[in-house]
């Protein structure tokens, strides 16, 4: 895969063509048609996705917790915190993914994982306060 690809993602923006060719040669295309689900509640998650091209809806239950698109990055949260996916992914478009394993994580430069960590950091924030404003409703 060309590593430019990937940098073009903007949790792998800042690494190096070293690091970036490195990744490529795990990193592998993924198309998904509209309404596939890509991660499937309380399943053990074992890859990361960076969308390319497309969007999907993050779903918990009957409720949208996130629209995402291109530049996004799914599977952080599963991935990072080694349990199982909190909620599901529905391809709401045609999308063109790039999967790269938790074995590739172990590759990643330590920035990179921090912005991977980040993204994390921020959904858990976003779903604690729209569950403690839901909750006061």
């Amino acid at each position: 895969m060309d590593p430019h690809r990937l940098t073009a993602v903007p949790v792998f923006s800042d690494l190096s063509e070293e690091e970036a060719h490195g990744l490529a040669a795990f990193a592998v295309e993924v198309s998904v048609p509209t309404g596939e689900t890509l991660i499937h509640q309380g399943d053990f998650s074992t890859e990361l996705y960076a969308i390319e091209e497309g969007t999907a809806d993050v779903v918990y239950g009957d409720q949208t917790l996130w629209s995402l698109g291109p530049g996004d990055i799914i599977g952080e949260i599963g991935l990072l915190s080694h349990d199982q996916r909190r909620a599901d992914v529905i391809a709401t478009s045609p999308m063109l993914l790039l999967k790269l394993t938790h074995w590739e994580l172990r590759r990643m430069p330590e920035q990179t994982i921090a912005r991977i960590e980040h993204v994390m950091e921020q959904r858990l924030a976003q779903a604690a306060a729209r569950a403690a404003s839901e909750s006061s409703d």
